[in-house]
Order: structure tokens, then sequence, then C-alpha cells
């Protein structure tokens, strides 16, 4: 089951809602007058995060008439960063690392898994709209590879298995643990800390006593 058509248009159009003009304009207010363009990004994020994740043509017409340049130039920006989708994506976006140290622990097996406990492929979005994969160039977690970004979270040291359950959760509407899924802490090394491990505690610190000045000093007046 799969959506792969091109996206129809939206015949009402696109516009922020009064809480994302609000904050627009805050954005907007950090660059200096003429500088509006600066703020291209920021409100395109704005935008596709309001257009359920992904920028419609009228969401980009609407940005570049917001900041008063032409709408080539916002295209060019959101068609640039892999940041942002010009088609519609899962209410999970599941973007797998595949760069290599992600692929040399195992992420072909991840990217498996989801295809097949999901039933589509790349680029592809559910049926039901609840999930979309992709693969993305490396998302900056080598030390707890593979992993894989959902929406605005890291899920890490991640098995097929994990994967699959991780998606049994997300679609009965239950909430997944963010970061390690194996429970390490950061990227420290698996198994707990293997150095340094005995060494002595710290000296308490005492502070020195405070000095008492002395009346007779030179340069003091009476």
């Amino acid at each position: 089951m799969k959506i792969t058509s091109y996206p129809e248009p939206q015949p009402e159009g696109f516009a922020f809602t009064a809480e994302n003009a609000a904050r627009a304009k805050t954005i907007c207010a950090r660059y200096p007058e003429g500088r509006k363009a600066s703020a291209t990004i920021a409100l395109l994020d704005l935008a596709q995060r309001q257009n359920g994740g992904w920028l419609s043509p009228e969401a980009i017409e609407y940005v570049a008439s917001y900041l008063d340049v032409a709408s080539i130039r916002v295209f060019e920006v959101a068609s640039f960063y892999s940041m942002f989708n010009l088609k519609p994506v899962g209410k999970y976006f599941i973007q797998v690392c595949r760069t290599t140290p992600c692929w040399l622990r195992g992420s072909d097996g991840i990217t498996e898994a989801c295809k097949k406990k999901l039933g589509v492929g790349l680029k592809q979005v559910t049926e039901d709209g609840l999930f979309s994969i992709v693969e993305v160039e490396c998302l900056g977690a080598c030390a707890n590879a593979p992993m894989v970004q959902i929406n605005d979270h890291y899920y890490e040291d991640l098995t097929p298995e994990r994967m699959e359950a991780m998606i049994d959760e997300l679609r009965a509407g239950g909430e997944v643990k963010v970061g390690s899924q194996t429970g390490r802490l950061a990227s420290a090394p698996e198994g707990g800390p293997a150095t340094l491990l005995d060494l002595p505690p710290p000296a308490k610190f005492t502070p020195p006593a405070p000095s008492t000045p002395n009346p007779s000093a030179p340069g003091e007046s009476d």
C-alpha cells in the first residue's frame, strides 16, 4: 500500500496560522531592513511544519510573497536542502542514515526492515498516511550506528528487529524512547566505561582562611 502520485494542488491556498505569523514576524525582525530574504530557511521550516511535513507549491509561493522575493529564489532553497520535502510524507518520517559507519553496522538491514514492515519503498507513503521512508547521508551519530531520524528525534543502536518493534509502537500511538535503544548513555562505550575505573576520589577542597587586614600597612590613612 503506497502513495506515489504527484501531490494535488491546494485550492484553498496556504497562509500562516496566527501563531506562526507571529513567529515569522519575530524571525524576520532579527535581520536588518531590506534583508528579510535571510529568513528563507527559517520560514520554509515553519511552513513545512504547519503543512504536515512537506512544502506545497502554494506554501513556497506564500513564503516568497511574505519575504518579497521571487518564487524561484525560494524554490531554489527548498529544492536544494534535504531537510525540505516537496511531496507529502508520513506522519512519522523515517530517515535512515546510510553513510559509511551506519552502513558498516547494518543500515541496509534497517532500510529493508522498514520496507518489509510497512509494505512501501523509499520515498513512498503508507496508505494510512502514517509512515514514509528515505535514505539520507550522515546524521552525525556515527558512534551509535546504525541509526535513524524520525521527525525531530534520533533513534540509535538499532537492529532490524528493534526497528520493526518501534514501528509497531508508533502505529499503536505509543511513545518510543529517544536515543540509544540499548540503554547506553549518549555515545559511551557499549557495556559501560572500560578505562579510568580505579581513579581515586577527588581531594576535598578546603578554602583558605580569610586574610586579616594589617592596620599599620603603609599607605593606609588614619
